[in-house]
């Protein structure tokens, strides 16, 4: 629908006193409290709303009905791609920042290697990278939960993607890699009426470490049936290669970091929920190592997977811009107006969820099904997540593996999210591990 005679959203300058003073002091926590911030300024202002600093204007969206329309009703009225940003510039040409045939075609080659019996048939390789890295580690012990869950999504993401094992390079492509990240999460460069940089030097590592894997791929006389290779055989240009690696290294491995991490910190906070699963699955697999059908058959993991991504979406906000003048809400969107749809809001939004701010993975016991676009983890639409099928598979694989030989420890204190390339803990999570007693 074109909007001609609809309101403009409410800009946070309408805030009362008394909404305005609560949000700032959520403020006082500094970025960690962005995200409690923007919860008060929904509940004054409703659920589309626009933000108003210096070069940076965007219209927060977190009612499901509008989530519905900018994702699958009226997707052809927004752009993916905007110049100005720093993941447009690190991922040039890539899947997730491309519009029109060109997006099109990246899918059809793409979504070959993102089909769920894909997955499946290379689920060994994640139960292996898990049991690699949790064979380093030393009962009672400290480690940093967040690092050591991106080890394991690292390894398991090359396996299952590039046929590849990255573990002698994981040392040197480390630092690389979360310079990188930082550089794409969101930062002053918002406020900059030029955008971002360029992308950092550390990138380079990671360039690099992507074309020679293209390079050995092309040379290979019999190719394994993975993303590398059918992306190698449908595209001769070596960059345009780079660039959906790339897209898919950092935003597949990236939100599997942040899910195992934040469901592990959730089990820590919740002793209860985390025996209830530890005997879950030690019970349903014994001495077996967990595959796609035994995991398919641990309810209460499920649903503390699926609470996990509603209190905590890794991909807690997706950016769009308006190419035309569009009506969200009954409000007007003039053209080129960016469009942050929260994730996050709309997940803890009171009117569509029971004690939003709770841990209780036993809302999804009977597997309801929620108000349509009130959770929407890997998106929505035509352009879902490409790889939701695989994190899907993952995840359970993952945490069965390590609640099958481990008794884990996880520090229950409290951990402000840090609205980085994905949603992750802004402080170092503890994870202790003992031998099952």
């Amino acid at each position: 629908m074109v909007a001609t005679r609809a309101p403009a959203p409410p800009t946070v300058d309408r805030l009362s006193p008394r909404a305005g003073l609560a949000a700032l002091a959520a403020l006082r926590h500094g970025a960690g409290g962005l995200l409690p911030a923007l919860e008060r300024v929904r509940a004054e202002l409703g659920d589309v709303f626009q933000l108003t600093l210096p070069g940076f204007r965007p219209v927060v969206v977190a009612h499901p009905d509008a989530i519905r329309q900018i994702l699958v009703d009226q997707r052809a009225a927004f752009r993916w791609r905007h110049p100005r940003d720093p993941v447009t510039r690190l991922l040039r040409h890539g899947l997730l920042v491309t519009d029109g045939a060109l997006h099109d075609r990246l899918r059809a080659v793409i979504g070959r290697s993102c089909q769920r019996a894909h997955f499946e048939a290379r689920a060994g390789a994640v139960v292996a990278a898990t049991r690699r890295v949790a064979a380093t580690w030393r009962p009672g012990r400290r480690y940093d939960l967040l690092a050591e869950m991106r080890k394991i999504a690292l390894l398991s993401f090359e396996a299952v993607f590039f046929s590849h094992d990255c573990g002698p390079e994981l040392r040197a492509l480390w630092r690389p890699l979360l310079r990188t990240l930082d550089y794409i999460g969101p930062g002053l460069w918002l406020l900059l009426p030029r955008g971002t940089p360029a992308p950092p030097h550390a990138a380079a590592a990671l360039d690099a470490h992507l074309l020679r894997l293209i390079a050995r791929r092309r040379a290979a006389p019999r190719p394994p049936d993975d993303l590398l290779s059918h992306l190698v055989q449908a595209f001769a240009d070596d960059a345009l290669v780079r660039d959906q690696l790339l897209t898919m290294l950092i935003a597949g491995h990236d939100t599997s970091t942040a899910h195992l991490t934040w469901t592990l910190y959730l089990l820590g906070a919740h002793p209860h929920w985390l025996a209830r699963v530890r005997d879950e699955v030690r019970g349903a697999l014994g001495g077996a190592l967990p595959t796609p059908a035994t995991v398919r058959a641990l309810p209460a993991l499920r649903q503390v997977l699926r609470e996990s991504l509603r209190l905590y979406p890794p991909i807690h906000a997706l950016s769009r811009t308006a190419a035309q003048e569009v009506e969200l809400a009954g409000y007007r969107v003039a053209a080129g107006t960016r469009l942050l749809v929260s994730v996050y809001l709309v997940h803890r939004h009171p009117r569509y969820w029971a004690a939003p701010a709770a841990f209780r993975p036993e809302r999804w016991a009977a597997d309801p099904p929620p108000y349509p676009y009130s959770y929407v983890p890997f998106g929505g639409g035509p352009r879902n997540c490409v790889g939701g099928a695989f994190a899907q598979l993952e995840a359970p694989l993952v945490l069965a593996t390590l609640l099958q030989r481990w008794d884990l420890q996880v520090e229950a204190r409290r951990v402000a999210p840090h609205m980085g390339a994905t949603l992750v803990p802004r402080a170092s999570i503890g994870l202790r591990v003992e031998a099952p007693r």
